[in-house]
């Protein structure tokens, strides 16, 4: 390893330096330079698909049939319902929530294996945000030069309209942004005419005021600070990370001594060592959080790729190679340095399990839903008294029992008592041949269980109770027990 790169290595190490890193400090203002290339086309499309969905999915139409709700994706909290498309969950069933939040952390962990805080860089709705609000603030006020010209002037007329149509047009969007978060607990439209007409519900102006302002301080103000402060996962993915990911790295093997273009010309003429960086700057002037890139990795870096696309504008007009800066990961670093070959290793025991333990969680779940009963059963005895002995010296049991019907048509269905001798059923206002219950419903009975047979002291059997669709001839059942004296 020569002198030049120990000094580099130096300097990435300070930067690292967690001693070194405050816990906390005041922002100071950044001012992007616009970019183009590779990674800027794909932010700008992965923007534009995320926002699209987010903005609107409400309003897409599902048929579900009569007297069911026709929106697409719906958080139904009274009638206690989430529907996304063809799937109805009920709240018994939101083990299937915690199973996408569980698939989801896998997903996130398999991507920081592959390719470090790629979610930061390209999906997270902080970035998403901030560079569309970073997208409106340099159509009006300009590139970074010139805004950085604006903010150093004194107030006038021009900056003063400036700034207010930015602000404006921020507040516009913060606050269509928590109206489209509304629109997915209630029928869109329907709210959409409500919210206009001042006849929405007073929680549905507070969600949007509230996400309004946090829309608004978290992508206009504070931007790279939640990046660096606030959010934990920078902190956790150091911990999962390992030398094989890849992540936005200077080869300072390559580009250093740095200097310019002149100054390197100048050196390799006279037989002395030269970096292919020319200082210029780009690297840091387009990244989001202000990082100098060539001191090694750092927490704000949200490994977004925008300093890869400015360094290879930059190398392309020096007639320079490409990727001074690229996805690149440590083990290949240290591999040039020591002059070894060395070959990439996306596939290996980290995301082997984790793309495994994914297609299991996955494959759990398609499982459960695939086989999921449209049809279901509860019951619980009554507490106080356990039991009732009747004069002809028969013991009775009552429960109360809720039955399911999750199709969107009326069904009916036949209960039935097991596992008690000689025990007849009873349902109070009802026939327990012909239980009906109505589409999307569930409904509550009381039933009375009754034995004649003689018990042993402190006797508690197992009881099931069995309903029967009377057309389709599926069942469910529920367990619970029938106490004796």
């Amino acid at each position: 390893m020569t002198a030049l790169s120990t000094k580099s290595e130096q300097k990435a190490a300070a930067v690292a330096d967690p001693d070194d890193i405050p816990l906390y400090e005041a922002r100071r203002q950044i001012y992007p330079q616009s970019v183009h290339g590779r990674f800027r086309t794909i932010k700008w499309i992965v923007l534009a698909v995320t926002l699209g969905i987010y903005y609107f999915l409400p309003f897409v139409r599902w048929d579900r049939g009569p007297d069911a709700p026709s929106q697409a994706v719906l958080f139904d909290f009274p009638s206690s319902r989430f529907y996304f498309f063809f799937l109805e969950i009920w709240p018994q069933e939101f083990y299937y929530v915690a199973g996408l939040l569980i698939l989801a952390a896998l997903i996130l962990f398999l991507m920081n294996a592959v390719a470090g805080r790629v979610w930061c860089g390209y999906l997270c709705p902080q970035t998403v945000w901030t560079d569309l609000f970073m997208a409106v603030e340099r159509l009006i006020e300009g590139d970074r030069r010139e805004r950085m010209r604006a903010d150093a002037a004194p107030w006038t007329i021009d900056k003063f309209a400036h700034k207010t149509l930015k602000h404006s047009i921020w507040l516009l969007i913060a606050w269509w942004t928590g109206g489209a978060w509304v629109l997915y607990f209630a029928d869109a439209p329907t709210l959409v005419v409500q919210l206009a007409t001042f006849q929405a519900p007073a929680v549905a102006y507070i969600s949007i005021g509230i996400l309004t302002f946090t829309t608004y301080s978290l992508a206009g103000h504070m931007r790279e600070q939640v990046c660096t402060y606030m959010c934990p996962w920078p902190r956790i993915q150091a911990a999962l990370t390992d030398e094989y990911a890849l992540n936005v790295t200077y080869a300072y093997d390559r580009g250093e001594p740095r200097g310019s273009l002149k100054k390197a010309e100048a050196a390799r003429e006279k037989g002395q060592p030269a970096g292919d960086c020319v200082d210029c700057g780009q690297c840091v002037a387009v990244c989001p959080t202000g990082v100098d890139i060539r001191l090694g990795m750092q927490l704000p870096c949200i490994q977004c790729g925008l300093c890869i696309d400015a360094c290879n504008t930059v190398m392309d007009k020096v007639g320079r190679p490409r990727d001074l800066i690229s996805y690149d990961s440590e083990a290949n670093l240290e591999a040039r340095l020591a002059h070894k070959s060395f070959t990439q290793r996306i596939i290996r025991p980290r995301t082997i399990l984790y793309a495994v333990l994914i297609c299991v969680a996955a494959g759990l779940m398609l499982t459960s839903l695939i086989g999921r009963s449209t049809e279901g059963v509860a019951a619980i005895h009554d507490r106080n008294p356990l039991f009732v002995r009747l004069s002809d010296g028969s013991i009775r049991n009552a429960y109360t029992v809720r039955l399911i019907n999750k199709k969107l048509e009326e069904r009916t269905f036949t209960l039935s008592a097991e596992g008690v001798p000689g025990a007849t059923m009873e349902v109070i206002g009802d026939n327990a041949d012909g239980l009906t219950i109505g589409p999307d419903q569930t409904r509550e009975i009381r039933v009375l269980v009754t034995t004649r047979d003689k018990l042993a002291s402190q006797a508690s059997l197992p009881i099931t109770f069995r309903i029967r669709d009377k057309a389709s001839g599926l069942t469910a059942a529920v367990n619970d027990h029938f106490i004796g004296p």
